[in-house]
């Protein structure tokens, strides 16, 4: 009997390291088919999970609902499992550098708990080439285990996109791949079980890794050549939004716009490709100068507004700015690589008084990665508003509600980063990206 087989008749436990973005809803999904085990190193989170709560706030209690599921963040645990799927976070430290960190952990975790016959498929984004040069040699260094012998490995990108409730992991297509012919079958059947959309089985694990790094890297350098663009119109006086309104009637225009990239996918994976590259002697241009581009629009929008504060006679160090929205996108509560926060640095660098709302984001979560809190006392002298994510909750927002937190000053200026108030913005001074 192979390890499907046993995953389907319950005779064997697929485990889920890492139960946040990625993890959490994978882990909910597999369970309602076979039995499942949640890890996660933080204990606090776990509690939240096991009162059916999701402490990413992406899912609701009933999403816990008829699942067969354990959760755990003691390490021991895992030994009870025999298929393992890791999806912790692969960031960039300070110098813009791939930080396995994480992986590395999760390897060293997953490789102690090894069994002859186990599985463990990687759904983090990496380089080319990092599963089977930096995580295997791990799990068979801990485990004792040969990789192909006596345990398989494969490798299966996350393609979940936060905050949207169309695109799922049941929804899209999942990449699949495998260290040989059986492990690739085992783990396509496998994850068959939940993606409705039916899977891609990649003829490598290297091919797979590489698929889903250039998905991110494609839109970054495409957002990338919009915000330049949105630079030379600026200076044009010509509005981004409306040419691309208007090179949008031909049928094969891609549907790309100006804005902050930031978060733990678009704004982090194009740095992996890059630096694995260099590894082969040769220095993407490309990708490099779109990283470049989409990484300085957060202070050129905060430039952007100073001279407009300028230009309006206010005196900077007496201006005062409100700052709607802080989260990396709309409709969610992660603050990780946000560039709003790049925005709001860089007012308060020209001594500009800077006060911060958002729907979603956790006023502690803001102090602790980026020394930004939630104001809980909104005025109504602001020199300048600005709208820098479009969640739900501002999308409804009238010019009217946005001239009450001005309606105290003189010459009040509208930033709308995401262009949402275009065409309905009478009397505020209106600049867009």
């Amino acid at each position: 009997m192979n390890i499907y087989e046993k995953l389907l008749n319950k005779e064997a436990t697929l485990s889920v390291i890492g139960l946040g973005y990625v993890g959490l809803p994978i882990a909910l999904e597999f369970a309602r088919k076979i039995k499942v085990m949640g890890f996660d190193i933080k204990a606090d989170r776990i509690e939240q999970m096991r009162k059916s709560i999701d402490p990413s706030g992406e899912l609701e209690p009933e999403a816990f609902e008829g699942c067969d599921i354990t959760f755990t963040a003691d390490p021991a645990d895992l030994k009870d499992a025999n298929f393992y799927i890791v999806g912790v976070p692969t960031p960039i430290d300070k110098h813009n550098l791939p930080d396995l960190t994480p992986v590395i952990s999760a390897s060293h975790a997953v490789g102690k708990a090894l069994k002859k016959g186990d599985y463990v498929v990687y759904e983090s984004t990496v380089y080319p080439g990092c599963t089977q040069e930096d995580c295997i040699p791990i799990l068979e260094q801990e485990s004792g285990l040969k990789c192909g012998e006596d345990f398989k490995v494969g490798f299966s990108p996350e393609r979940i996109n936060p905050g949207d409730k169309k695109h799922t992991i049941t929804t899209i297509t999942k990449v699949v791949s495998g260290c040989d012919d059986i492990s690739l079958d085992n783990i396509a059947k496998t994850y068959e079980l939940i993606v409705e959309a039916g899977v891609h089985r990649a003829p490598s694990i290297r091919v797979a890794e590489a698929a889903k790094i250039i998905e991110n890297t494609q839109r970054d350098v495409n957002i990338a050549l919009m915000n330049e663009l949105s630079i030379i119109f600026n200076r044009m006086n010509i509005n981004t939004y409306d040419v691309l309104e208007a090179a949008g009637t031909k049928w094969n225009f891609l549907n790309f716009y100006p804005g902050l990239v930031g978060g733990h996918c678009i704004g982090v994976d194009p740095y992996y490709l890059v630096y694995k590259a260099k590894e082969y002697r040769y220095h993407p241009q490309i990708i490099n100068s779109g990283r470049f581009v989409n990484d300085s629009m957060g202070f050129y929008t905060a430039k952007q507004l100073v001279k407009k504060l300028i230009a309006a006679g206010k005196n900077i160090q007496q201006s005062r700015v409100l700052v709607m929205g802080v989260t990396f996108k709309e409709n969610v509560s992660d603050i990780r690589n946000s560039k709003v926060a790049d925005v709001i640095c860089e007012l308060k660098s020209y001594g500009v008084n800077v006060d911060v709302v958002d729907t979603h984001a956790d006023s502690k979560e803001l102090k602790k990665e980026y020394d930004i809190e939630l104001t809980t006392n909104v005025r109504d002298d602001y020199d300048a508003v600005i709208v820098a994510v479009n969640h739900d909750a501002y999308m409804q927002i009238e010019e009217e509600d946005l001239k009450k937190f001005m309606k105290n000053t003189t010459n009040p200026i509208l930033v709308d980063i995401k262009g949402i108030f275009r065409n309905k913005i009478k009397d505020l001074d209106y600049w867009s990206l």
